[in-house]
């Protein structure tokens, strides 16, 4: 990618000639990229499948701690850097987004684990591991998630909302079993969020039966119509070939195959992707840049066509300025869509949590929720976060379409059209508490006989008072019977009534949890969706901006032809020339970037366009891609 910034670096030279601000904000922009580049691929799976040492692996580095318990619990960035470092984020109490605070590489397993942070008691928001290694050298990003709670969990909302910002993801299995059916919901849903995913079978040297294993979750795979490669390895086989040097271990690891595999899908796909956005920068600033030019050269070169020439560039000047006001096509697109999506998503939302609660509430009836409400709390959080996710996925879908519906509006008024990313989904979806305890109902035996006896004492007095009348003593058999009898019905409709109250208990509480659930999690997509709608409404209102300024300084340079004397006339057009031909070469040495789409049999004519020469190409010169 080193070969892109002198590129993007003779654009801005060129930009600078003029005042043209918002393309050299453009351009700055994109050399920024270019400078960081960050393809991030996150490692996710149930806890103990081996994400943590398969980094540890492919880094050759002790980084991410191993534990025979729960290892992980802070997200863990394994990056490129020389020398090696490290440091932990945290979220700032003064206002300010994060705060990086740099720790010893060697303690960083006491930040990011659960033996040194359990549960992430420091609140920490991730943790950052730079090392001098080749394969990250290219601006790989590998990320640990932490596998606490699975991925049933709440837990896996945290990984799910940071796929969309995510070049590729890694789903770890060992080879002990096949595919789960949660790991093959969640690959389900990644592969609709995250552009490249692929699998991993870890653990091969502790299973001889790891080849049907692998056989299996193929077939699992292609079942469910995922096309994501499926990968053996063995981490420690990997380790100690790197150890001792030996090259035939090493692919026997399988990690060759794996290293392959980012190179090639994730990092070659991901710089291409770029390179394509450097290109689609580069030629629509060539393209504003050299409007302006040659409409002066050739007001300057033919005084007399300059009427003709005003008089199509104001037209010009007139559609755009109308695709700058709200009445605009994709403007009025962009505001209704984004309307709909957010009543949408409450709706789904609340649809979705609705059928768990009349289920929760079905099974309340039929039985007692006391004794088993820990079991019952895990299955409500799991369903809950499984709905949360379905809608997540689904509303960041209708985004990207939303995106591209207005993205295909806008080419229609002939603008070409750069790439567009929405800022990251961090902090989106945050935890919601816990299910609330609910009493037991437990009773002891000292309270079974107390109970008992409040049942039993006006038994005993009331039928001893009875048989007293034909004296008999208070205390008699007849009387301690029927003491005994109202006793044991005192205790089941006293058991009875402790129910009744457990279930409406519980009944509330699950209405409490939904509840909930809908005001922090809506209100968490609510703002999710405003800021893409403001993201596109600012990205497609800075292209029409960019356009319309590009025709009104062309208009102006033709205006100020008509009071060039002569001999200014001959300098300034050798001037324009040499600044038209510095454009041409940036836009051809652009257009070399872009790969060329198959050619057809046949194509048709090419339309005839009715722009004036040197306005922006009417076709756009890239499509859209909305990460939302």
């Amino acid at each position: 990618m080193d070969d892109l910034i002198p590129l993007v670096k003779s654009g801005l030279a060129l930009v600078a000639t003029g005042d043209r601000t918002d393309l050299r904000l453009r351009l700055e922009q994109t050399l920024g990229r270019l400078a960081n580049p960050d393809i991030r691929v996150i490692v996710v799976g149930e806890f103990k499948q081996g994400k943590s040492k398969l980094i540890n692996a492919l880094v050759n580095a002790p980084v991410c701690p191993v534990d025979d318990d729960i290892a992980t619990s802070v997200p863990t960035v394994v990056s490129f850097g020389d020398p090696a470092s490290a440091a932990v984020v945290m979220p700032r109490t003064d206002g300010d987004a994060v705060e990086r605070r740099d720790v010893a590489l060697e303690d960083i397993a006491g930040y990011v684990s659960e033996r040194g942070n359990p549960s992430n008691r420091q609140g920490l928001a991730s943790a950052e591991v730079r090392l001098p290694r080749r394969l990250l050298a290219d601006g790989l990003s590998v990320i640990d998630s932490p596998g606490v709670g699975g991925l049933e969990s709440a837990h896996a909302l945290t990984t799910l909302t940071a796929l969309p910002t995510a070049d590729a993801m890694l789903l770890v299995s060992d080879a002990s079993q096949e595919y789960t059916e949660p790991e093959l919901r969640f690959l389900k849903q990644a592969t609709r969020i995250v552009p490249n995913v692929g699998c991993v079978l870890s653990k091969t040297d502790l299973y001889p039966q790891w080849r049907t294993v692998a056989d299996l979750d193929r077939g699992h795979l292609s079942g469910a119509g995922i096309t994501a490669p499926l990968i053996p390895v063995s981490s420690d086989l990997r380790l100690f070939a790197t150890q001792a040097k030996d090259v035939e271990l090493n692919r026997e690891s399988g990690f060759p195959e794996l290293i392959g595999y980012l190179r090639n899908e994730v990092v070659g796909k991901a710089q291409s992707l770029r390179r394509t956005s450097v290109a689609q920068d580069l030629l629509s600033t060539a393209d504003h840049l050299r409007l302006s030019v040659t409409t002066e050269l050739q007001a300057l070169e033919n005084p007399d066509g300059v009427p003709l020439l005003l008089a199509d560039l104001e037209e010009a000047r007139e559609r755009a300025d109308q695709q700058r006001k709200r009445s605009s096509r994709w403007q009025t697109t962009l505001n209704d869509g984004a309307t709909d999506l957010i009543s949408d998503m409450e709706h789904d939302l609340r649809e979705r949590l609705r059928s768990i609660q009349r289920e929760a509430e079905a099974a309340i009836d039929d039985g007692d929720p006391g004794p088993v409400w820990d079991q019952f709390a895990e299955w409500l959080e799991q369903r809950v976060a499984s709905a949360v996710s379905d809608t997540f996925v689904w509303t960041s879908e209708r985004s990207q379409w939303l995106a591209e519906q207005v993205a295909e509006l806008f080419a229609l008024d002939e603008v070409p059209l750069p790439l567009l990313e929405v800022s990251s989904t961090d902090g989106v979806l945050a935890p919601v508490e816990e299910v609330p305890f609910l009493d037991p109902g437990r009773v002891s035996a000292a309270g079974k006989v107390l109970i008992g006896m409040r049942g039993s004492y006006g038994g005993v007095l009331m039928f001893g008072l009875l048989t007293g009348i034909i004296g008999m003593s208070l205390i008699n058999p007849l009387s301690v019977g029927a003491g005994l009898l109202l006793g044991r019905k005192a205790y089941r409709e006293d058991k009875e009534a402790r129910l009744k109250r457990r279930q409406a208990e519980a009944k509330s509480l699950v209405r409490r949890q939904m509840d909930d659930v809908v005001f922090q999690v809506g209100k968490q997509l609510k703002d999710r969706l405003r800021l893409v709608q403001r993201e596109i409404r600012d990205h497609f209102g800075a292209i029409a901006e960019e356009h319309h300024r590009s025709l009104a300084d062309s208009v102006a340079a033709a205006q100020r032809t008509a009071s060039t004397f002569r001999q200014e006339r001959e300098a300034r057009i050798t001037e324009l020339k040499g600044q038209l031909a510095a454009i041409d070469r940036l836009r051809a040495q652009a257009a070399r970037l872009v790969p060329k789409p198959a050619q057809p049999a046949q194509s048709a004519a090419p339309a005839q366009s009715a722009q004036p020469d040197g306005a922006p190409d009417a076709t756009p010169t890239g499509a859209v891609q909305a990460k939302a």
